[in-house]
């Protein structure tokens, strides 16, 4: 099930991500700079959000909102201008009360469980139809597993908080910026299991997937499909994978009126994209997809889940511990995640603004 768009009036929800990495900080540098009244609300935890207000003010980089609990996304309307409304998620979990205390950068099983915490109470509301979206803020997937939660980041744990409120889904991740757009066949995943994930259905459904996804913001997108091998296997002389599997899903795609074309030599076909020639591109592994976006600029980045029920986008970095607690983190990819969730949610095209470089953020999507 794809998202389709919805009440604009709604609020988004920013998830806190790891209270130890850089999220606090650049929630609230990139609220800052929206224009006045922003119609969004922070899922987390306001000690911490205060905590990363001290640290800004101490480098004279003051926020202007005044940090405002809430019980539900509806009580955002009844706040004065100039506050930004946090909402606590009602089951916190073991460690909720230590987390403004701990030090910044740092794998920590409380911080995972928080993060987690955060994801569900904000998928709740946003199933429920309380909200418009969601931007996470990134979450550190070690912490996560030392939580004991299974997923290995936040695009399997999206969906499958979806289904657990009746609205499963098949997604897949889009890495985009101003010049180039990027969906995966693999994500999260040793790259020997990826290649064995690489079928003609996975690769099929992602196509379905993209296409579905790409009709919300325009007509008869047109969709390249990059190889696995060099060359796109040259024929079969590097390897089968484009004859045995992704030529016949492109094959089967067209047949349902899919615009899809390929495969195409991996280290070409991102190139041809971005001077205009496909709106979207099917890569087959993490890496393949994502190296060519991130190459273009961290800042301009945008991390979107396809296939889900509702909006969902992230900054296309990590929490770089090394900046942690700095004062240092540029919010340029988290301010263009919220201008395109807004964007999707209106049903507008997903090009996030070319952002200032500043100090870029480390870290994986």
């Amino acid at each position: 099930m794809a998202h389709t768009p919805g009440n604009t009036s709604l609020p988004l929800l920013i998830t806190l991500g790891d209270a130890l990495g850089i999220g606090p900080e650049i929630i609230l540098k990139a609220v800052d700079r929206l224009p006045a009244p922003a119609n969004l609300a922070v899922v987390g935890h306001v000690a911490v959000l205060q905590r990363a207000a001290r640290l800004l003010r101490e480098r004279e980089d003051v926020p202007q909102q005044v940090l405002a609990r809430i019980e539900h996304p509806c009580d955002l309307a009844t706040l004065p201008p100039g506050c930004l409304a946090v909402l606590e998620p009602s089951e916190r979990p073991e460690g909720w009360a230590d987390l403004a205390h701990l030090p910044w950068g740092q794998v920590d099983a409380r911080a995972g469980r928080a993060a987690a915490a955060c994801i569900r109470a904000a998928v709740q509301w946003t199933v429920a139809g309380e909200a418009a979206g969601l931007v996470t803020a990134p979450i550190h997937k070690e912490a996560l597993a030392a939580a004991g939660e299974p997923y290995p980041g936040h695009t399997e744990m999206l969906a499958a908080e979806s289904g657990r409120h009746g609205q499963p889904a098949e997604v897949r991740m889009m890495l985009a910026n101003p010049e180039l757009k990027t969906v995966l066949v693999t994500v999260h995943c040793a790259l020997r299991e990826a290649i064995d994930q690489i079928t003609c259905a996975r690769v099929l459904q992602t196509l379905r997937i993209a296409h579905t996804s790409a009709l919300h913001w325009q007509a008869a997108p047109r969709i390249a499909v990059a190889g696995l091998n060099p060359h796109a296997g040259e024929g079969g002389l590097f390897g089968r994978e484009e004859i045995d599997e992704i030529a016949p899903a492109i094959a089967a795609a067209r047949l349902e009126g899919i615009d899809a074309s390929g495969p195409y030599p991996p280290d070409t076909i991102f190139m041809r994209a971005r001077r205009g020639e496909f709106d979207l591109v099917v890569a087959m592994t993490h890496d393949h997809g994502l190296i060519p976006v991130k190459y273009l600029g961290v800042e301009d980045g945008v991390n979107v889940t396809l296939g889900l029920p509702f909006v969902r986008t992230s900054p296309d970095h990590g929490t770089a511990f090394d900046l942690a607690g700095k004062g240092l983190a540029d919010p340029s990819s988290l301010l263009a995640a919220i201008r395109m969730a807004e964007a999707l949610s209106a049903g507008r095209s997903p090009a996030p603004p070319r952002q200032t470089r500043s100090h870029p953020a480390s870290g994986s999507a």
